[in-house]
């Protein structure tokens, strides 16, 4: 059975992922404290800012879920196939 060419993804793309979250949240973190405005704006950049930061992380994993059950699929249509074309025999006669 062959399988779909799926990509790895590489651990220094990993990280770099990592730290340029990391360095975008921290940034935004950063920026949000020393903005010379009242408690009340910085509370409320604070809480879009989680509220981006959760919604990202939560559309990646259904991403990530989508392609998971695509391939899942996939593989048992690709499984299905193979049993059928493992059991058909092309010089059986046709009734």
């Amino acid at each position: 059975m062959s399988t779909p060419n799926q990509t790895r993804t590489t651990n220094a793309f990993y990280l770099q992922a990592g730290i340029s979250f990391g360095i975008a949240l921290l940034t935004m973190v950063f920026a949000i404290i020393y903005l010379p405005v009242d408690p009340w704006i910085r509370a409320f950049l604070g809480i879009g800012t989680l509220y981006l930061t959760t919604s990202a992380f939560t559309l990646a994993k259904c991403v990530r879920d989508a392609q998971e059950s695509q391939y899942v699929v996939s593989r048992i249509d690709q499984a299905r196939v193979d049993k059928i074309l493992a059991e058909h025999d092309p010089f059986s006669s046709v009734s």
